[in-house]
C-alpha cells in the first residue's frame, strides 16, 4: 500500500472529485458519513456523551457531517467549533448549516474560558485541523489541546490528530492531540509510522472513502505498507519434482565462547525457514552445542573460542554472518579478509555491523544488494545520530543508495529500504523484543535467500513471517513469556496465515440516513 504526502494526499482528492463527477462537498459527505458508521457500529446507540470539536476546514466539515449522523440518530452529541481563524471553507460552511438546519446549533468557542467540561466517561472526536497544518497551532487551541488530553477522555481523531503533521516532525512544545484511535481516509499518514509520534496514535485505521484508487496507483512515492496482500504474491510454491538442492545452501557465520545460543537460533531460522541445506560455521567451543540442538545442519569449526579466520569449505549458496561473533581483534581481520574475497549474496547482523561501524571503509567490500539487518543503535553507528526519525528515514534512504544494499531497520514497524523507496512492515508486537530474536530474523532471511528469493522479497516475507508470529502466538501466551524460539514454533503457522482469509467479519451497520432527511439533502449524498 502507497503511503501518500499530504501534496499527494490533496491532488487525490481532485481527481476523485473531477472522475467520479462529484463535488467536494459530496467527497466530505461521503468521508464523515464513513466515520460515523464506525461510530455507529460499536456504539449501537449507547447514551454516553459524545463531544465533537470541529476546525472551521475541512477536517472541521467533517466533524459537522459526524455530528449531524450523531443527532439524527439520537445520541447524547455536544459539537463545538473552534473559531480560531476568521477563515471557513466552503464545506465547513455548509455543513455547518446543515447540523444548524436539524435544530442542533453548535457552540462557539472563541476563548479557554469557554471550553466544555469533558469527563473521563465520555468519548471526544477530533475534528479540529486534519492534514492541511503546516506550521505550529497558536493561541487558545493549545490550550484546548492540552485541555482534551487532560481529561483522559477515549479521544477518536479523524484523519489525523490535530496538530500532528502528516509528514514532518513535530517538536516537545507543539500541541497534539494524543488519540486513543484515529480514522484515517483510505491511506495511513507516515506519521503514523514513527516512534517519536507513539504518544499521539495509540492505533488507528484506514477507511475507504472511495477515492480513486487508479489515480493512486500512477503516483509516484517513496514510502509504502508492506500488508498481507503485498506479501502473498511474493511466496514461491514449492514444485513436486524438486530437491532439497533446489531450496539452496545457507552458512551461517556466527558464535564465539558464550554466543553459540545466537548463531544455533539463526541455524534453526534458516532451516525452518526452508533452505535446503544449512551448514553452520562456528568456533570449536560450539561444536556439540550446535550438532546436539540442530541435528539437521552442518557444522565446520574454526579457533576454539573466536572466529580468526572465515575458511569454510562448503560451498553456499547465501551466506548469513554476524550473530555472535564478537569484536575481538582477530575476528576483525578475519572478518575484514572475508569481506574483501567474497562474492556470495550476503545477510549481515549484530556484530558484524559494529565492525563495519569501525571500519566503514569496508562497507564498499559488501556484494551489491546484500541484506543489513541492523537495530537502531547498530544503524546510528553507521550513519551517525538523527535528530528526529523523519532524518532518520532520509539517512536510510542515502545509506541504501550510496552502497547499493537492503537495510531492515529492526523495529515497532521494521523499515525495509531499497534504494529511496521504503517499506513499513504491518506484523508484530512488543513479544519480539527479547534476545535472540534478531537472530531468528537473519536465518529466516538467509533462508529464503537461499531459495532464490530476490533480496528486497526475501527482506519483505522474512520481516513479515517474523512478526506474524508474534501476532499469531499471542493467543497462546503472554508477550513476557514469548521468546526467540518462540518465534521458531510459531513459523510454520505464520506461513500458514498466508493462506487464510483473516479478514475480521463486522455486523452491518444501521442506515445512515434520518426519517428528518430532507431531498435536498439526499440528492448531496453519494
Amino acid at each position: 500500500m502507497k503511503i501518500l504526502t499530504t501534496k499527494q494526499l490533496y491532488q487525490t482528492d481532485k481527481a476523485t472529485i473531477k472522475s467520479q463527477g462529484i463535488t467536494d462537498l459530496d467527497l466530505m459527505e461521503r468521508a464523515g458519513t464513513t466515520c460515523f458508521n464506525w461510530i455507529h457500529t460499536r456504539l449501537q446507540g449507547n447514551p454516553i456523551k459524545i463531544i465533537v470539536f470541529c476546525g472551521i476546514g475541512n477536517n472541521g466539515g467533517d466533524g459537522l457531517v459526524i455530528a449531524r449522523h450523531l443527532h439524527d440518530h439520537g445520541y447524547n452529541v455536544h459539537c463545538f467549533v473552534v473559531n480560531f481563524s476568521d477563515k471557513r471553507t466552503s464545506g465547513f460552511l455548509k455543513n455547518y448549516d446543515r447540523l444548524k438546519n436539524r435544530g442542533s446549533w453548535p457552540t462557539i468557542i472563541n476563548s479557554k474560558e469557554e471550553f466544555p467540561d469533558i469527563s473521563s466517561k465520555d468519548v471526544v472526536i477530533d475534528a479540529i485541523l486534519g492534514i492541511g497544518l503546516s506550521r505550529k497551532i497558536k493561541g487558545f487551541t493549545v490550550d484546548l489541546i492540552k485541555h482534551i488530553n487532560s481529561k483522559k477522555a477515549y479521544t477518536l481523531a479523524i484523519d489525523i490528530p490535530s496538530g500532528l503533521f502528516a509528514d514532518k516532525t513535530v517538536s516537545k512544545t507543539d500541541a497534539v492531540i494524543e488519540a486513543s484511535h484515529t480514522l484515517t481516509f483510505q491511506r495511513p499518514k507516515l506519521a503514523f509510522l514513527l516512534p517519536e509520534n507513539e504518544q499521539y496514535i495509540y492505533t488507528w485505521e484506514t477507511v475507504n472513502i472511495g477515492l480513486d484508487e487508479q489515480f493512486i496507483a500512477n503516483l509516484d512515492t517513496h514510502y509504502f505498507l508492506s500488508e498481507k496482500e503485498n506479501i502473498v504474491p511474493l511466496y514461491k510454491p514449492r514444485d513436486k519434482f524438486s530437491h532439497k538442492g533446489t531450496f539452496g545452501h545457507s552458512l551461517i557465520i556466527g558464535g564465539s565462547f558464550g554466543k553459540i545460543g545466537a548463531v544455533t537460533l539463526a541455524v534453526q531460522g534458516a532451516l525452518k525457514s526452508g533452505s535446503g541445506k544449512v551448514t553452520a560455521y562456528i568456533p570449536k567451543c560450539g561444536y556439540q552445542i550446535l550438532q546436539i540442538s540442530s541435528p539437521e545442519a552442518m557444522v565446520e569449526v574454526a579457533a576454539e573460542n573466536e572466529l580468526d579466520s572465515f575458511n569454510y569449505k562448503t560451498n553456499p549458496t547465501v551466506i548469513g554472518v554476524g550473530c555472535g561473533i564478537g569484536t575481538s581483534e582477530k575476528t576483525k581481520k578475519g572478518f575484514a579478509q572475508f569481506l574483501k574475497s567474497n562474492t556470495l549474496p550476503l545477510v549481515i547482523d549484530a556484530d558484524a555491523l559494529n565492525i563495519l561501524s569501525e571500519n566503514k571503509a569496508l562497507l564498499k567490500s559488501i556484494p551489491k544488494k546484500s541484506i543489513l539487518t541492523p537495530h537502531p543503535k547498530e544503524f546510528e553507528r553507521l550513519v551517525g545520530k538523527w535528530t528526529d526519525d523523519y532524518v532518520k528515514l532520509e539517512k536510510l534512504k542515502s545509506f541504501a543508495l550510496k552502497y547499493d544494499v537492503i537495510v531492515v531497520l529492526k523495529g515497532a514497524n521494521t523499515i525495509i529500504a531499497d534504494a529511496d523507496k521504503l517499506y513499513f512492515n504491518t506484523t508484530g508486537n512488543p513479544a519480539l523484543a527479547t534476545a535472540g530474536s534478531g537472530d531468528v530474523l537473519l536465518g529466516i532471511i538467509t533462508g529464503l535467500l537461499a531459495q532464490n528469493y530476490k533480496p528486497l522479497d526475501a527482506s519483505l516475507l522474512g520481516v513479515y513471517l517474523h512478526g506474524k508470529t508474534a501476532n499469531i502466538a499471542i493467543n497462546d501466551t503472554s508477550v513476557e513469556s514469548f521468546t526467540a524460539t518462540s518465534i521458531l514454533d510459531y513459523l510454520g503457522d505464520a506461513f500458514l496465515s498466508l493462506f487464510i482469509d483473516e479478514t475480521p467479519k463486522e455486523k452491518p451497520s444501521n442506515s445512515t440516513t434520518s426519517p428528518q432527511e430532507d431531498v435536498e439533502d439526499d440528492e448531496q449524498y453519494v
